[in-house]
């Protein structure tokens, strides 16, 4: 059994997420705690993110899959860039301490012509600062799994290939301590993984084996379930509706009902409004079966 869900709106609230995620057949879902694009997070009641906990344990959901703003780069050029996005990653890191048990994902970054190795440094140091930070202002441990997200791999992006996430992994564990370990994970993204060279349509089995051996599937933590307008390889990163697009319905369908990702939360990231979610998660389920 895996859990299934979409990107839903923060704007209403926390509750009325888990509300609109159960009214569109999902068990999970995803959500920018800010806009997609940046900015500040609106101001958030404690009265309403404890009841959104209170409705996904009633209804068993699974854990939830916080998205980090696209426009986070911590491995930026820029130092501006790299301090603002730094500040991004504690705030969201300090406001979901109030809801613990669930996963933050986000984009490692760009190196932009700094070189592979200093922006794998970078992004390391700053998991490793945000992790100490939102410790050190909630009196406690971190309560959500930060995870890195497979990329495409365009441009000087990071994630591209596992041995990226690998590395990225081992420096922050190697700056922080073993507990870090438990602290982190990744998101596989399957229009990402498909588009980076990986063929989870012709060797689903095969790339599993390759992410066990270079990384370890204990460090899996979410899917991303994506089909993709690109041919494997093609390093360009356009998603496409489930079946629709290069990897099509057969190999998403094996994704969906593969043993080593089973009680995993499965995130659409399709180009639909609410309709299209819904159809899709019943899809899902479908496959499932």
């Amino acid at each position: 059994m895996i859990y299934i869900g979409n990107h839903v709106s923060v704007s209403d609230g926390y509750l009325e997420m888990g509300r609109h995620a159960a009214e569109l057949g999902g068990d999970t879902f995803a959500f920018f705690p800010r806009n997609p694009r940046g900015g500040k997070s609106k101001a958030v009641s404690p009265e309403d993110v404890r009841a959104l906990g209170e409705f996904t344990a009633e209804r068993r959901f699974g854990p939830l899959v916080v998205h980090g703003a696209y426009t986070m780069n911590v491995c930026a050029a820029r130092e501006e860039v790299r301090a603002n996005s730094l500040e991004m990653l504690r705030d969201d890191l300090i406001r979901l301490q109030a809801l613990p048990g669930n996963l933050y994902n986000f984009h490692p970054g760009s190196h932009v012509g700094q070189g592979r190795e200093t922006g794998i440094r970078q992004i390391a140091e700053a998991l490793d600062a945000v992790i100490r930070a939102a410790e050190a202002v909630s009196g406690g441990p971190l309560g959500n799994r930060i995870l890195l997200e497979t990329m495409a791999g365009k441009g000087s992006e990071i994630g591209g290939c596992f041995e990226d996430l690998r590395e990225i992994l081992d420096l922050t564990v190697e700056l922080g301590g073993t507990e870090r370990r438990d602290q982190l994970g990744v998101c596989l993204d399957t229009c990402h993984v498909w588009d980076g060279g990986y063929d989870i349509r012709g060797d689903l089995d095969g790339v599993l084996r390759e992410f066990h051996r270079v990384i370890g599937l204990e460090a899996l933590r979410a899917i991303h379930l994506n089909d993709s307008k690109n041919p494997c390889g093609s390093r360009k990163d356009r998603h496409e509706k489930l079946g629709l697009g290069e990897i099509g319905p057969e190999a998403l369908r094996a994704v969906v009902r593969h043993p080593l990702l089973q009680g995993l939360p499965f995130i659409l990231e399709t180009p639909n409004e609410d309709e299209g979610y819904r159809a899709e998660i019943a899809q899902v389920r479908t496959w499932m079966k």
